[in-house]
């Protein structure tokens, strides 16, 4: 198992001294991702997805529980230890601008990390640099190399933030949200060529996304976050094709596409404050099927049928 995660919880503290806030971001997560597999993590904003990546590539520690990468647990490890691993474990940012030195040549961002992971010389990173930048297309690439981050458009950047990530020839990306501001033909793009370092290089990836159908265009499994928690979890054919979950039924229905025999459904009002969560399940309040269980005691997440569902019409 390349990374495992043990009822992670990850809780932010808010306001003044006497009159604290918690944010239960992640409440209480179990999730593991393979080599060579795509979890796709889908929610709303404000599902605890981009925590829960976070989380697993330890740029966070969690409140309580572990995460485990390639068999160590890397939970309590020291920044300067953990300094040593980041090669391994790479994150794919949702905006590439926020990411890069504004005013650092790309070339120089792309070198440096080469040189002091890989104790190579500048010339020998450069060359590497080149080829990687040629790979994501981006070519002549001299001419990128020369470039700062405000002269690229959004999906030439993103290209650039993938390659920094692939250079490092990571074991495990998580990749957060990173088609959600470019058009539709760039993003078809930008996910093939995930995919295509995926399948040469065997990474294990956690893509997240709010959209559940580009989800299960990339993943092997699907987990459906809300407010902190998973509402299901299972392979994607069996989360997309035939869902159990309202929440997911929701996130389909708002998908403009013909599905014969599925039952749509819309959900009440928006998502509730994290640091002020409803009593009983979490969905309660927006779902149409809730009953009076609903809103006195959270459901389990059981096993039905190889998958993992949170809800009382099937734990009753």
């Amino acid at each position: 198992m390349l990374l495992k995660l043990e009822a992670v919880k990850m809780y932010f503290y808010l306001g003044a001294l006497g009159r604290k806030k918690v944010v239960r971001a992640v409440d209480g997560i179990d999730a593991e991702v393979e080599r060579g597999e795509v979890l796709g993590i889908v929610g709303e904003s404000g599902s605890g997805k981009s925590t829960l990546g976070r989380v697993a590539l330890r740029l966070y520690k969690p409140t309580e529980g572990r995460v485990v990468f390639d068999g160590t647990d890397i939970t309590e490890m020291s920044e300067g230890t953990l300094r040593k691993m980041r090669r391994r474990m790479q994150l794919i940012p949702q905006d590439p601008y926020g990411s890069f030195n504004p005013v650092q040549k790309l070339g120089d961002s792309l070198i440096e990390p080469l040189e002091i992971h890989f104790g190579i010389s500048r010339e020998e990173a450069g060359d590497r640099v080149s080829k990687m930048l040629e790979r994501v297309g981006l070519s002549p690439p001299e001419e990128f190399m020369e470039r700062k981050p405000y002269q690229l458009s959004g999906g030439q950047l993103q290209r650039v933030a993938i390659a920094r990530a692939m250079l490092l020839e990571p074991d495990f990306i998580v990749a957060d949200e990173p088609t959600s501001n470019l058009d539709l033909s760039i993003r078809a793009s930008i996910l093939k060529l995930l995919m295509e370092f995926r399948e040469r290089l065997g990474q294990g990836l956690m893509f997240i996304t709010h959209d559940i159908v580009l989800a299960s265009l990339i993943s092997n499994r699907i987990a459906v976050l809300y407010l902190g928690r998973v509402m299901e979890e299972g392979a994607t054919a069996d989360v997309v094709g035939d869902p159990k979950n309202p929440y997911t039924k929701a996130l389909l229905s708002s998908i403009p596409l013909e599905r014969s025999g599925f039952e749509e459904i819309t959900l009440k009002g928006d998502i509730a404050d994290p640091s002020n969560p409803p009593p009983g399940c979490k969905l309660h309040p927006r779902c149409p099927y809730a009953m009076q269980i609903c809103s006195e005691r959270e459901p389990p997440l059981i096993d039905l049928d190889g998958r993992r569902v949170r809800c009382w019409l099937h734990s009753r």
